[in-house]
């Protein structure tokens, strides 16, 4: 069967980006970078993304170019025979799955609130009022099963329709409009009175800021964000690597993704930092700072429906450019597994996509007596904590050490394929740093990652 294609190299970056930009850049890496000292770790996490994110992106996309096949069979392609390495492509699929069992949810509260924000029922909320519809949101399941169910008809609908014409089309639609709606709401932040307090706190780097959150908390937690940032270790990325050419250098493409997905993060804080400082709010209110703090700010500004729909359709867009990569590799696993055609595979993952999601939206309701870290967890936090915390780090760490060692794909083979094109390549030099020190930092993370936990 002939391998689907990209039509172009922005459509595979834009498709890659999007995969990466998800609720974590425009969510959790505001509320990171509010919670761990702003600017300083902004710089951290910079100099991690470089160092970590770029070349294990860069061995994603050199597997699933070299494969031509999905995570759960690129690895038979490649290993040598008698080797087990193709054990983690089922892992990897079961990643996606798991990822999506909550992602649909928070794609689902996006949409609730862009309209929730457009019908002004934030309108003359006092800040206890605002918290409430929030809470009021997650004890009713029926309306958040409605608008997971919708995430899950557009984002295997628009799969449906095939790689160019559907996921390649639409994406490139959603991430231009992103873009310009990220611009747009930054500046109207900047321009608030009272501002740039925010502006410093989130740009300036200041050390005793870090001394008082504690350095190696910073550092780890800045780690912990460049790396869970670009969905390095289920394969999500591999995917697209599988639908190019061999035009272009792959490590010049990963950091090319790297920047686009940099610059969502950094513009998310520019929107709302500002704002918090303009109104007198808490940056480091954490995970409840887009639902609970942000509505709050809305209500005061002038227009402030207006800003606030604009907001809610932008987290939208972002969340559901996620949604769409990694339902691209579900569907694409099952083809390989199964033989299916294309629309067949949607509808059958559509179905189980929507039964497995429902644990997550009843964990905050008739199932919330289940805690399993103990009191305020849910079903949610335990399902991020395997992906995150688990799959995502144990995952980059095979895919790195199949490409550096010579039991596995060999150094020399990935950086043939990687350097196959023209643009940034691999040198010589990064073999030591990306034999050795790669995977140390991989294990860090996994194991600071266990022990935060427990």
């Amino acid at each position: 069967m002939q391998r689907e294609r990209l039509g172009s190299r922005l459509g595979f970056i834009l498709l890659s980006a999007g995969c990466a930009i998800g609720i974590g850049n425009v969510w959790k890496f505001p509320y990171m970078a509010g919670q761990y000292g702003g600017g300083v770790f902004v710089l951290i996490y910079l100099f991690f993304l470089i160092a970590m994110g770029v070349p294990v992106l860069t061995m994603e996309f050199s597997l699933g170019r070299a494969a031509q096949k999905s995570p759960v069979k690129l690895y038979q392609q490649l290993e040598k025979p008698g080797s087990k390495w193709h054990i983690h492509g089922y892992f990897a699929m079961i990643g996606n799955y798991l990822l999506m069992m909550f992602y649909t949810t928070v794609a689902g509260w996006m949409l609730m609130y862009f309209i929730k924000m457009a019908k002004g029922d934030f309108v003359g909320a006092d800040s206890d009022g605002v918290k409430q519809l929030f809470t009021d949101m997650q004890a009713k399941p029926v309306p958040m099963i409605v608008f997971m169910g919708i995430v899950v008809v557009i984002g295997f609908g628009v799969c449906s329709l095939g790689v160019q014409k559907g996921l390649e089309k639409v994406t490139k639609i959603m991430m231009t409009a992103l873009l310009a709606i990220m611009i747009i709401l930054a500046i109207n932040s900047i321009m608030m009175e009272g501002g740039s307090k925010g502006l410093e706190f989130y740009l300036k780097p200041d050390f005793s800021k870090m001394q008082e959150v504690g350095v190696g908390n910073v550092i780890v937690g800045a780690m912990n964000q460049a790396f869970f940032t670009l969905s390095l270790g289920i394969g999500s990325m591999a995917i697209f690597g599988s639908y190019i050419n061999k035009d272009r250098a792959l490590m010049g493409e990963a950091i090319s993704v790297g920047i686009l997905d940099t610059f969502v993060a950094i513009t998310s804080g520019l929107i709302i930092f500002p704002a918090c400082f303009a109104y007198g709010v808490q940056p480091d209110s954490g995970p409840s700072l887009i639902f609970i703090t942000l509505p709050n700010i809305f209500n005061d500004i002038a227009l402030g429906r207006f800003w606030g729909s604009l907001f809610f359709i932008f987290l939208s867009f972002a969340a559901l450019s996620t949604v769409l990569a990694v339902f691209e590799n579900i569907i694409s696993c099952t083809i390989e597994l199964t033989g299916w055609n294309r629309k067949k595979t949607c509808v059958v993952n559509g179905v189980a996509m929507f039964l497995l999601s429902l644990p997550c939206i009843l964990g905050f309701n008739i199932l919330k007596g289940f805690k399993p870290f103990g009191d305020g967890s849910n079903i949610m936090d335990l399902e991020d904590f395997i992906v995150s915390n688990i799959l995502l780090p144990l995952g980059s760490l095979c895919f790195i050490l199949f490409c550096v060692l010579r039991y596995g794909w060999g150094w020399d083979k990935f950086v043939e394929e990687a350097n196959c094109g023209k643009g940034v390549k691999v040198r010589n030099w990064m073999r030591g740093y990306m034999t050795i020190v790669l995977p140390i930092i991989v294990l860090v993370i996994f194991v600071m990652g266990i022990v935060s936990k427990f």
